[in-house]
């Protein structure tokens, strides 16, 4: 039976190092997790002694970083450690799994560096890093869950493997939509600032272009036909003209203007009995235009 080992009280670091292996390294899928003191080793074995035993962030071995003098963490060296076993030896080898062939994506590598900053305790560097949001991250419900369930490493690692899951999936719809953006987006002038347009059914553009800076983001589903128009929560913006105008020319698709006036909405999937609009995502475009002038 194959055994992944890291430290009780397991940090960031050493549930990610684990999540790693037991998603991404064949065979490791139903590895057992073991335990021990920080530094120390499964029954105090050789590290790396067993090819069915992984130690990581503990031990001093492959996986383990508190060794060297590298800006590095156990994350890290895992995920470099998968990049190697998984590496095709020649054309014919190269395994057909679509999420072995890209490891690491650059969803994964962008999340392995939060981790390594995590580690290192940067995160005093961030803007106002005392603030409450940052509660709301995997570290802060850690922290929380390690004093909910401070005997109970086992809980904690399944946890916080459901939560990486979580963030991996949206790291990577992340890096579509920046994607998304970047090579389809179409910008404009309004009259309160930057847009940007884009056909898409990837929702994760429009938050991703407002916190770019555009103070308007129009997403149109290129497969339903569905609208979503945003603007920064500004109450200096107000998209009622906006709507009223869409209303007149397509008198026939259902249109939504959230309270806030900063949100028009045509269409969705959770009301099968809306009705998508017929305007192209130029036609749209132009009417937040028009209000430039």
């Amino acid at each position: 039976m194959k055994t992944i080992v890291t430290h009780m009280a397991p940090d960031v670091d050493a549930v990610s190092s684990v999540w790693l292996l037991k998603r991404f390294l064949p065979g490791w899928e139903s590895a057992d997790v073991a335990f021990v003191p920080a530094g120390k080793t499964l029954g105090n074995e050789p590290v790396d002694s067993d090819p069915d035993i992984l130690h990581v962030d503990t031990g001093m071995g492959i996986l383990d970083h508190h060794q060297t003098g590298e800006d590095t963490c156990a994350a890290k060296r895992t995920m470099e450690y998968i990049s190697q076993v998984l590496k095709p030896k020649a054309k014919s080898q190269r395994p057909k799994d679509k999420i072995h062939k890209e490891f690491p994506d650059e969803a994964m590598e962008r999340l392995v560096d939060v981790v390594n900053i995590i580690d290192h305790f940067k995160e005093v560097y961030f803007p106002n890093p005392t603030a409450d949001f940052y509660d709301f991250g995997l570290v802060g419900i850690m922290d929380g869950w390690k004093l909910i369930y401070s005997d109970d490493h086992l809980r904690i690692i399944s946890h916080a493997m459901e939560a990486l899951d979580g963030i991996y999936k949206a790291m990577q719809n992340k890096v579509w939509a920046e994607r998304e953006i970047k090579e389809n987006g179409v910008e404009f002038q309004s009259k309160w600032g930057k847009g940007i347009g884009i056909e898409t059914i990837n929702d994760e553009t429009i938050r991703i272009a407002q916190k770019s800076g555009y103070v308007i983001a129009v997403r149109k589903d290129p497969k339903k036909g569905y609208v979503r128009i945003k603007s920064l929560p500004d109450p200096r913006v107000d998209l009622t003209d906006c709507y009223n105008r869409y209303k007149e020319i397509d008198k026939e698709a259902t249109w939504f203007l959230h309270a806030g006036k900063n949100m028009v909405l045509n269409g969705s999937m959770k009301n099968p009995q809306t009705k998508a609009t017929k305007l192209t995502l130029r036609e749209i475009i132009e009417v937040l235009k028009s209000k430039s002038k």
